[in-house]
């Protein structure tokens, strides 16, 4: 009887990846083409100033040129990862990621 249960329970039972939002299902990794940085796993849509069009590319790591994150559809440069802070600790240079 128990046996019988398990198994009914694995066909009325959803598959784990049912559950995921909607918008998470459908998300595009990076290297794939976007055109809009919502489109992306990273939350980056980056210009291809060489061949045209735009790309999901990761976000910056610690010590990386950053731009914050901005409201269009494309970023030039991406914002930073998760932790990191968008700064320029000299007026003269760009801004980077740094830990605060």
């Amino acid at each position: 009887m128990a046996m019988a249960l398990v198994l009914l329970a694995g066909v009325l039972l959803p598959c784990p990846g049912e559950f995921l939002p909607f918008k998470k299902r459908f998300m595009k990794v990076n290297g794939v083409e976007c055109s809009h940085h919502s489109e992306c796993v990273s939350d980056c849509c980056l210009m291809n100033l060489d061949h045209g069009g735009a790309f999901c590319a990761p976000k910056a790591r610690i010590a990386m040129l950053c731009l914050f994150q901005t409201k269009g559809a494309l970023n030039v440069i991406c914002p930073c990862q998760s932790g990191l802070s968008c700064i320029s600790k000299d007026p003269i240079c760009s801004h980077r990621c740094h830990l605060i």
